[in-house]
This record gives C-alpha cells, sequence and structure tokens, in this order.
C-alpha cells in the first residue's frame, strides 16, 4: 500500500505541473509551467487546500532523484575546460560569495518570519 500511496502522490505533483503548463500556455504568462505549478503548489498548501500529508511521501521520494539529474549538467560543463582555462580560477571566490550570500539571506528571511510568526502568536494578557 506504501508504494500505491507513494504513486499516487507522485502523480498528483505532476498533475500540479500540468496545470500549470496548462495556465502558462492559456494565459500566455512568460515563466515556465513547471514554476506556475510549485506556486499554485505552494498557495495551495499554504491555504490549507492540500494537506502536506497527501504529497509528502511522494515529494520525499521525487527528491531522492535530484542528484541523477544534476549530474548530467555537472559531467557537461566537464566538456567546456578550455571555457574555465583563462578565468576559472575566479570561479573560487565567485562561488564562495555566492554560497555565503545565499545562506546569510536565507537565514535572515527565516529568522525575520520566525519572529514575525512569534509574534502574532503571543497572546497579550488581561
Amino acid at each position: 500500500m506504501k508504494y500505491v500511496n507513494i504513486v499516487v502522490q507522485v502523480l498528483l505533483l505532476y498533475g500540479i505541473v500540468l496545470v500549470g503548463g496548462w495556465l502558462r500556455n492559456f494565459f500566455h504568462i512568460p515563466l515556465p509551467g513547471s514554476i506556475i505549478g510549485l506556486l499554485l503548489l505552494w498557495a495551495a498548501l499554504s491555504l490549507k487546500i492540500v494537506r502536506l500529508q497527501w504529497i509528502e511521501a511522494g515529494s520525499y521520494f521525487l527528491l531522492s532523484f535530484i542528484p541523477l539529474f544534476l549530474l548530467p549538467a555537472t559531467v557537461g560543463a566537464m566538456d567546456y575546460g578550455d571555457v574555465f582555462k583563462g578565468k576559472g580560477i575566479l570561479l573560487i571566490p565567485i562561488t564562495m560569495i555566492s554560497t555565503f550570500l545565499t545562506m546569510w539571506i536565507s537565514g535572515y528571511t527565516s529568522q525575520f518570519i520566525a519572529r514575525k510568526s512569534a509574534k502574532k502568536e503571543e497572546v497579550p494578557c488581561e
């Protein structure tokens, strides 16, 4: 039954991506259908239209395959060694700085949201 549950959840996620693609084509939105589907899923989860339990196992299943999708891009970059020869050493500090900035902005944003939601949850004593 566990595998059937995962298949149904993956199909639900795929359906959301298809709806995003359909909306993109119908309204001529300049965003990929997958991104529109992701935004739809985020909105549905935020508004509690879709419960996390309905897609959680399928999401974890799909996340386990991400390295397979990223590996071809890494191997493909190895074919362009001549592009990285001259200024390739600059990629190291650029990667380090962009990683640091991403971590800093993500941390700051998550702490800001956590503080804001903690203030909402505080009930004033009367």
